[in-house]
């Protein structure tokens, strides 16, 4: 029955933290434009290290359990938008042009072949 109970617990959890997920990036529009995904980003960066330490006190208050100091998050100077950009335009461009470059290969590779066997 116990182990039950156990499985049962950690299904609960984590469809509660997956749905958990999915409602915050339903709520906060992060799959909707990039600009307000940066913005909700940037909001999260000022905002998660602040909670994260106030729980890890909470926690060594109620426990008496001493957590140690977390570095510090690294800092990320770019825009989202201009490098998701720059990635889909690089692979539409390697895309368009891979048809091309594989004819061109392939004559290549079939002068060459023709060349050694000569």
């Amino acid at each position: 029955m116990v182990p039950g109970v156990w499985s049962l617990m950690r299904f609960l959890i984590k469809g509660s933290v997956a749905g958990g997920a999915v409602y915050l990036v339903y709520d906060q529009e992060l799959l909707g434009p990039s600009d307000k995904s940066q913005a909700v980003l940037q909001k999260a960066e000022e905002v998660v290290p602040t909670a994260v330490y106030q729980f890890s006190q909470y926690v060594c208050e109620q426990t008496g359990l001493k957590i140690p100091q977390l570095p510090a998050p690294p800092k990320f100077n770019f825009h989202i938008r201009e490098s998701w950009n720059s990635g889909i335009i690089t692979v539409m461009s390697a895309l368009s042009v891979a048809p091309s470059k594989a004819w061109e290969y392939s004559k290549e590779g079939w002068e060459y072949l023709k060349e050694r066997t000569k």
